[in-house]
């Protein structure tokens, strides 16, 4: 009867660890660690903050609101899924940047093209509504921050890090950019989000 007992608790551990393998491969094979990551160098770190060097990247582009709900990311992984000249499937990368629409600028979103793809041949967009763009390189002060993201988080640290540049005197651009790194999936403590401004 002792053994009728134990040998249903061992079957439901045995499965429960299962589950947890299959569920831990899933998250390491889809998580941000399994993407190729845009090159940077990192020249001071304060906490969140940093100031980094970024080289010249290229970037697929297309237009975007200020809340990314017209399909943008959409059209971007339409290209790198074979909708392109070449039937190419491109590889995803992190981060993907955003700029949101200024004054005089429409709204922004861009994957970073993978560096062995950039060296060889970039397949133009079939899209009219995808580019091909160059992201000049150059020095970024950068906040890293968790959560959801929406615009007053992102308003938030974008005055933190403005704060912090002010206090280092240093001078920065008007331009921002936002950096997001993880799938939607990814609960908000574990999601790796920036907050990027050139520097003069």
């Amino acid at each position: 009867m002792k053994l009728k007992m134990t040998v249903p608790k061992m079957v439901y551990s045995a499965m429960l660890i299962l589950l947890l393998v299959i569920a831990g491969v899933g998250w390491r094979m889809t998580a941000r660690t399994s993407y190729e990551t845009a090159a940077y160098s990192v020249l001071e770190s304060d906490g969140p903050f940093e100031i980094r060097d970024y080289p010249d990247l290229m970037l697929v582009t297309t237009p975007m609101n200020s809340q990314g709900s017209d399909n943008s990311f959409g059209r971007l992984f339409g290209y790198i899924s074979g909708r392109n000249e070449n039937d190419l499937k491109v590889a995803m990368t992190t981060p993907v940047f955003m700029k949101p629409e200024g004054r005089d600028a429409d709204g922004q979103m861009g994957f970073v093209v993978p560096e062995k793809v950039s060296s060889e041949h970039i397949p133009n967009p079939t899209d009219e509504n995808v580019q091909i763009q160059e992201r000049d390189g150059g020095r970024f002060a950068v906040i890293r921050f968790s959560g959801r993201t929406d615009l007053e988080l992102r308003a938030k640290n974008e005055d933190k890090l403005r704060q912090w540049i002010d206090n280092k005197g240093l001078a920065g651009t008007d331009s921002v950019e936002f950096a997001g790194y993880d799938p939607p999936w990814t609960p908000n403590p574990f999601r790796r989000n920036e907050i990027l401004i050139r520097l003069k």
